[in-house]
């Protein structure tokens, strides 16, 4: 037996994700052997895990927290949009299918056995599992075969601590309306409300706390106070991408379009971090800024749809001038794609079937198959010969004269390409940017020799639990676990 405590929103964004974190963190830090767990997620930031498969981002970051090796077993479904009505399913860390909204709801029950699996093999190896809710506890709508939140605390009676968002206001009506609309027997699952962003005097909030407790009858925990530290972790949604605001300060500036369907964003946060480089995301509509040192297309979820977007946007037309101007290009994964001559699609993998015409900045075509390729690798910078420590998650393969100027090496075979100009790149390797040494020779003089990426992370995570410790009663939050029954 395992103890399990499950945190559920009152919609989403209210920093669930993040309150895991911290709690894996400081419960490992108290020696407890604490791991993460989701459901069901819905995101197209995502991880390779060491039994090689994918989970959503937030996960990965949480198992980081708990010192421990991400894993298939802590994201079981992960939904990776692919169109306004569409999903590619992941179960286990591999693509099953692709699937309507209307499909998927309709028959999404039938994957509890895999939840519950998963989450019975999680739990025989810790003291304790948290279990994080995806979106509003209260959509009652969609309450019929589900997995992500009261359907799977009902299943496996899992506690729960409702947590609200004060930043957006409103927040005890919306805890104590939780109360009021979900089930019955799915209310009585609800152990504690939790108030999280605070600004302010959290004394001032006393009151709050009272009239939440004595409406619902449960206790009410916090507030905890915003964290400031949080825009510095890896983020899951896209939808926080607008909010990145450039360093003035730059002395490099790297532009990025936002494509409808971004994927892997994570692979900017190093960037994004590097005092000397000034991150600018191009929002549709806008034009990609013509004092651009770098434009980096990032990873997608739909390659071909996206590169229609970039057209529909001007961009392609801003890329072409920046490199004709001297400027340089770099592609990642989906982006790379974009660059080359052609990608074909055959089998309707991402859409109608058919063949896009790409950038044509490397002499390379993709053709988009069935089967999606995840591994971590070991590989090295081709014309720096730094480490790099990243990861595959891509469909397809892509070929040309340009992929004999491997852009890395990975076990003594070239991996990307590079155009005979040397000033347009192209890789599959998501997450390089966060081996600083080859982070250093990419950005040249600009990069600070001081910063180190990695450690800036587990930096955050432990003023994240030291936040944490600080401000909840961690001892009476742990007494709301509950052992429950794996087999």
């Amino acid at each position: 037996m395992a103890k399990a405590l499950m945190f559920m929103g009152t919609g989403s964004d209210v920093g669930k994700s993040l309150l895991v974190a911290g709690l894996c963190r400081a419960l490992s830090n108290r020696g407890l052997r604490v791991a993460p767990f989701k459901p069901q997620n819905m995101s197209n930031n995502a991880a390779v895990t060491v039994d090689g498969g994918e989970i959503g981002r937030a996960q990965a970051l949480q198992a980081r927290a708990a010192r421990r090796p991400a894993t298939t077993a802590m994201n079981p479904v992960l939904l990776k949009p692919e169109g306004e009505s569409g999903s590619q399913v992941v179960v286990r860390g591999q693509r099953l299918a692709s699937m309507s909204a209307r499909d998927y709801w309709r028959d999404r029950g039938k994957l509890m056995p895999e939840v519950l699996n998963a989450f019975a093999e999680l739990g025989r190896d810790v003291d304790v599992v948290l279990v994080e809710g995806a979106g509003s506890a209260s959509e009652i709508n969609l309450r019929q075969n589900d997995l992500a939140n009261f359907g799977f605390a009902q299943a496996a009676q899992v506690p729960v601590v409702l947590v609200g968002d004060i930043e957006r206001g409103g927040v005890i009506a919306s805890l104590v309306g939780t109360f009021s609309v979900v089930q019955p027997e799915d209310s009585r699952l609800i152990r504690a409300t939790l108030v999280n962003k605070f600004r302010g005097d959290p004394a001032l909030f006393a009151a709050g706390c009272d009239a939440i407790t004595e409406r619902t009858g449960v206790p009410c925990l916090g507030p905890v106070p915003w964290f400031a530290e949080a825009g510095k972790l890896p983020a899951e949604d896209s939808l926080g991408l607008r909010d990145w605001q450039p360093n003035a300060n730059g002395m490099l500036t790297v532009s990025v379009p936002q494509l409808p369907r971004i994927a892997n964003f994570d692979d900017l946060d190093p960037l994004r971090a590097e005092p000397g480089v000034k991150l600018v995301m191009v929002q549709p509509g806008e034009p990609i800024p013509r004092d651009s040192d770098w434009v980096v297309l990032p990873g997608s979820k739909a390659t071909r749809s996206d590169l229609a977007a970039l057209r529909d946007n001007g961009w392609h037309i801003d890329i072409l001038a920046h490199h004709r101007a001297g400027g340089r290009v770099l592609g990642i994964c989906g982006g790379y794609q974009m660059l080359g001559r052609t990608i074909a699609d055959p089998d309707g993998i991402e859409g109608m079937p058919g063949t896009s015409e790409g950038l044509g900045l490397l002499d390379v075509e993709t053709v988009l198959t069935p089967v999606k390729q995840l591994r971590v690798e070991a590989a090295s910078h081709a014309a720096s010969g730094e480490a790099i420590s990243g990861y595959h998650m891509h469909m397809g393969g892509t070929v040309g004269p340009d992929r004999h100027r491997a852009f890395a090496v990975v076990e003594r075979q070239g991996e990307g390409a590079t155009s005979a100009n040397g000033r347009v790149m192209g890789t599959y390797l998501h997450g390089l940017f966060a081996a600083d040494g080859f982070r250093r020779a990419f950005l040249g003089n600009v990069a600070s020799p001081d910063f180190e990426y990695e450690a800036s992370i587990e930096g955050v995570l432990d003023d994240l639990a030291r936040h944490l410790e600080q401000h909840l009663d961690l001892d009476a939050l742990l007494a709301l676990a509950q052992e429950v029954r794996l087999d």
